[in-house]
């Protein structure tokens, strides 16, 4: 088959298949005489492990590695699971930082009123690089003004 019908059997873009050949994840298909790439089903399976690492966020060099241990049968299974540990190490930090992000956000959404004053706490805490909460913090401003 040829690099459409592989990206269509695996579920990704021909783009993203040319893309994993190029990094070396997948040795390049040969070439038929139109020169179309010919795709057999051990391309296959090794499109759909890659896609799938992907899809769970592992790079390009972390997928090399675990592309190797998978094809060397013999391999010990404590390497990969040291390996999809740390990944898993990694991706929790990643998701803390997002929650931080988050709530820092939500901190300053939830001081601005969202009315037609011009004031916006938001952006004033942006600005600030978030250490700016006298602004934010919804208490009276001098001149009594509380900003929202």
């Amino acid at each position: 088959m040829n690099v459409g019908e592989a990206a269509e059997a695996v579920g990704v873009t021909a783009k993203a298949i040319r893309t994993w050949e190029a990094a070396g994840l997948l040795p390049g298909a040969p070439r038929l005489p139109s020169g179309y790439r010919r795709y057999v089903p051990a391309d296959l399976a090794t499109l759909r492990f890659i896609a799938r690492a992907r899809s769970l966020g592992f790079g390009t060099e972390r997928i090399r590695g675990l592309l190797a241990l998978w094809q060397d049968r013999w391999r010990p299974s404590a390497e990969v699971k040291r390996l999809a540990l740390g990944h898993v190490t990694e991706l929790e930090a990643q998701a803390a930082a997002l929650m931080a992000m988050a709530a820092s956000l939500r901190h300053l959404a939830d001081h601005c009123y969202g009315d037609e004053r011009p004031d916006c706490p938001i952006l004033d805490g942006l600005e600030g690089g978030g250490n700016n909460s006298s602004h934010c913090d919804g208490e009276p401003r001098a001149g009594g003004d509380v900003r929202g």
